[in-house]
């Protein structure tokens, strides 16, 4: 099925809801007359969002369904559309406020959503949504509807699109960086849907929100957007496209620590209980990724990666590509197992450098071949990673691995990863809620993974950036910003294979500028990143990776149904 849907881009007024009641009506009636079929609408859009105290919004609040929603409910029915609204509800029950999207259709009232993870202005008026994440049945197709904050947390689009959802209404006051935002791009690739991004932009309270309003298809290309001002922004939904999140390989038998909530109490506590792998102290460090073509040849790669160890020069930790020893030619895997005397080698190179490496290659071991990496310090090859999710041409040859590893290391926690692991967020969670400082990602994965942005003419606050960027969305920076772990990405690169490296090490704060990363952007070669751990000398960590602050507030009571297929 094919359609017209849009997105209305709003600066609503506070204490004149009557007015942006209005407006948006209007701007509904302008999107409908351009043929959109579903017209999505911001965050708050009917009152505002920057509110001190429940006492200040109380004259603006309303039930569910109430007013507006009957307002918006007879505009469906006069223009044969779903249109979807943002306001500050309250439940008749009981009195609680929330922050709630409605979705209403020629039919009438068809539900809601509640902003489950709440950003830190809710807490001042609203309670945390009881809604759950529901996904809606119309006459377009299903429908699911997010709030802003919402979607910083991986599991919350995850949700709907395990129930189907062909597209992700997403109502924002989204701020602090250039948009359309990295994590409305991730959101949808990853889950292989529609989303329509709304996002309000000007300035209210001293709070520049950043405009941005998008569609963005299900592959994360960004279909059509618009930078500032009030206005309406349309694309094609095309329910044939959306391939959902690759739920046939998922592994939802390996996904239970998804529900525990390891960092409820101070990490610095938890970790240490009983005596049982305590975080490490951590440390300031410099580790690299390195990037390059591996062939079919085991001592032409071996020599590769020793003179790209050579090239990072005085780092601890390398991570090189996903089967760098072994090549990547399904056709002719030459795998080896964990006491091959290549690992003697990379061991000796350790030894003589104080270094660690992180290594891809094809393991044989007891008559099984697996995808494989190697943590190879100068004790020789620590610990061993079997890739767990594997990709179409890994299925040829490999069996996929049954446990999630990670080690501690001088300079902090390290986690593994391969690769395909690292387009199911889950994968990274589950590093995360252990305790990861470090995920290491060995990879040979194809492209497009990034898109540029023109920049932006919002007015952003220093040091906030507002200028072009080639690189404005990678899909693996997300993978740290969301884990609040440094993510270490090396990728093969092989352009003739459609494998373009763009290999790099993001930090664990998406919203630190400037960015605390270092992308390899061409060729064969390998860039390094200064990182810190080591904030553990306060009663309560004071970094980003220490806090994590991205796993503190999320909300596992709602994540049940990650662990179905």
């Amino acid at each position: 099925m094919k359609y017209l849907a849009a997105t209305v881009q709003f600066e609503p007024e506070m204490f004149a809801k009557e007015r942006n009641v209005e407006a948006l009506k209007q701007l509904v009636e302008e999107a409908a007359a351009l043929g959109a079929r579903l017209i999505i609408t911001p965050e708050m859009g009917l009152t505002g969002y920057c509110w001190y105290a429940r006492e200040e919004v109380a004259p603006y609040v309303e039930p569910v369904p109430g007013p507006s929603t009957n307002t918006f409910a007879a505009l469906a029915a006069k223009l044969d559309c779903y249109i979807v609204i943002g306001l500050p509800e309250v439940e008749p029950t009981n009195g609680l406020y929330y922050n709630t999207a409605v979705l209403v259709g020629p039919e009438g009232y068809l539900g809601k959503h509640r902003k489950s993870h709440p950003y830190i202005a809710e807490p001042k008026w609203a309670a945390s949504g009881d809604t759950g994440h529901q996904v809606f049945d119309t006459s377009l197709g299903r429908l699911a509807l997010l709030i802003c904050m919402d979607i910083h947390f991986l599991e919350t689009a995850r949700l709907v699109a395990l129930r189907g959802a062909d597209v992700i209404c997403h109502l924002s006051n989204w701020l602090a960086e250039r948009a359309p935002a990295p994590y409305w791009i991730s959101r949808a690739r990853e889950n292989g849907c529609y989303l329509i991004e709304s996002n309000r932009w000007g300035l209210e309270r001293g709070v520049q929100f950043s405009g941005g309003s998008c569609v963005i298809d299900p592959d994360g290309h960004v279909q059509a957007s618009r930078d500032d001002g009030d206005g309406v922004v349309l694309g094609e939904i095309d329910t044939d496209r959306v391939t959902g999140p690759l739920a046939a390989e998922r592994r939802p038998d390996l996904y239970h620590e998804l529900l525990h909530q390891t960092y409820a109490w101070n990490p610095l506590d938890f970790f240490r209980l009983y005596g049982h792998q305590p975080l490490p102290k951590g440390k300031a460090s410099t580790i690299a990724v390195a990037q390059f073509a591996p062939s079919n040849h085991l001592d032409d790669n071996l020599s590769q990666c020793i003179s790209l160890i050579a090239q990072a020069g005085h780092v601890e930790l390398v991570v090189l590509p996903e089967l760098a020893l072994t090549g990547l030619d399904p056709g002719a895997i030459n795998p080896i197992s964990s006491d091959h005397p290549v690992f003697d080698s990379l061991r000796r190179l350790a030894e003589e450098r104080q270094q660690y490496y992180v290594v891809g290659f094809a393991e044989a071991s007891d008559g099984t071949l697996y995808n494989a990496a190697a943590l190879v310090g100068s004790q020789g090859v620590i610990a061993i990673y079997r890739k767990i999710h594997l990709s179409d041409a890994d299925r040829e040859w490999a069996t996929p691995g049954e446990r999630w590893v990670s080690c501690d290391l001088p300079l902090g926690r390290v986690g593994m990863l391969i690769g395909h692991d690292a387009d199911f967020p889950e994968a990274g969670r589950i590093l995360a809620l252990r305790g990861c400082d470090v995920i290491a990602c060995p990879a040979a994965l194809p492209g497009p993974f990034h898109c540029a942005h023109p920049g932006t003419g919002i007015r952003q606050p220093a040091p906030i950036p507002t200028g072009p960027d080639d690189h404005h969305w990678h899909h693996y920076r997300v993978r740290g910003g969301e884990n609040n772990c440094y993510f270490a990405f090396a990728n093969a690169y092989m352009p003739e294979a459609g494998l373009p490296g763009l290999s790099g090490i993001f930090g664990p704060d998406t919203f630190h500028f400037p960015r605390q990363e270092a992308l390899l952007t061409g060729g064969t070669g390998c860039v390094q990143l200064a990182i810190d751990t080591s904030n553990l000398d306060s009663a309560y960590p004071n970094s980003a990776v220490r806090r994590k602050d991205l796993v503190v507030m999320r909300l596992p009571h709602h994540y049940l149904e990650l662990l179905e297929r």
